[in-house]
């Protein structure tokens, strides 16, 4: 009977409802092609969402991650198509050392100096976006100036199929990348000392700090993995979007922490898991997939998105008070 009240549970009956009725209005969202797609426009996000959960379970917020992805991301490009290098492996290395640097230095200065996430997380990923674009240039790298090891990686699929137009679709590997990074973020909070600090300083730094835990290194650990799967993603978007732009991920922040709410994270701390994040995340694509289906215009998505921030926040808010009771 606990796991028939747990916040898993009821975004899992969500979802269902949810992808029943649009499958209901819309029968092509049953397809195999469009559930393939479903699964890959999760990935980018729900990599960025879980480092996002790491930070809301803390209490704090991150908004910095999708200028740490775009730097991660068009620097390791820019620096592969001047060295000339056609690697994989390097390039997703440096990538995520990039952002779990920048990462580190959120933390830093959060915790050095009692600094309010939010305040810090808008400075640092403004800072960060302006450099990338006044120092390091505004220009697109595309397909033909790609490196083609890159494209090769992005286009991998574990399933491939074709269909009746002679239309070749299948299930990204990207996904099982995805799955693979939540399975350890999952290991980490429900597993290891680490994670207890972590939703031990959500639910109250001061108290965290009475009963042993480094406080100081669990904001560094958290900042540091939000920003090292920030680097990651970003180089990863590359990969399957087959160009680098240094301006994408404009307005991405609300998507990914609305998913991350809607996933049954606290905005007050101490509360959120991984299963929750993979659910929002994956009912706030379908929800927008659907609505690009239904050919409702891009301006009503981001009404949506904000209705879902609000609502969610809203219930989050009233379950803790009530728990509170």
């Amino acid at each position: 009977m606990k796991c028939l009240r747990s916040t898993e549970f009821i975004i899992a009956c969500v979802l269902l409802a949810a992808m029943i009725g649009i499958g209901w209005i819309n029968p092509a969202f049953w397809s195999l092609d469009n559930l393939f797609g479903l699964l890959r426009s999760n990935v980018v996000i729900g990599i960025m969402a879980l480092g996002v959960l790491l930070a809301m379970i803390t209490g704090g917020i991150d908004v910095s991650f999708t200028a740490f992805a775009i730097a991660a991301m068009y620097l390791t490009v820019r620096g592969m198509v001047y060295l000339g290098y056609d690697g994989v492996f390097i390039p997703f290395v440096a990538a995520t050392l990039i952002g779990l640097s920048l990462g580190a230095f959120n933390g830093f200065v959060i915790h050095r100096f009692r600094m309010i996430p939010l305040i810090v997380t808008l400075g640092t990923g403004s800072i960060v976006r302006g450099l990338v674009l006044g120092l390091v240039g505004t220009s697109v790298v595309n397909i033909n100036k790609m490196p083609p090891s890159l494209i090769e990686f992005g286009k991998t699929n574990v399933v491939s199929l074709t269909s009746a137009g002679g239309m070749t679709y299948g299930l990204t590997a990207m996904f099982l990348i995805y799955l693979g990074l939540a399975v350890l973020v999952h290991l980490i909070l429900k597993h290891t000392m680490m994670g207890r600090s972590i939703y031990a300083y959500g639910g109250s730094p001061e108290a965290a700090k009475r009963v042993g835990f480094n406080t100081r290194r669990t904001v560094f650990f958290v900042y540091c993995a939000a920003g090292a799967l920030s680097g990651f993603a970003g180089l990863l978007h590359a990969s399957m979007s087959w160009l680098a732009n240094p301006r994408d991920f404009t307005g991405l922040e609300l998507d990914v922490i609305a998913a991350v709410v809607l996933g049954g994270a606290s905005i007050f701390g101490g509360r959120g898991t991984v299963l929750g994040t993979l659910m929002g995340v994956f009912i706030l694509v379908m929800i927008k997939n659907s609505l690009i289906l239904m050919h409702i215009d891009t301006t009503w998505q981001r009404v949506v998105v904000g209705v879902i921030i609000v609502a969610a926040t809203a219930i989050t808010a009233w379950r803790d008070r009530k728990s509170l009771v």
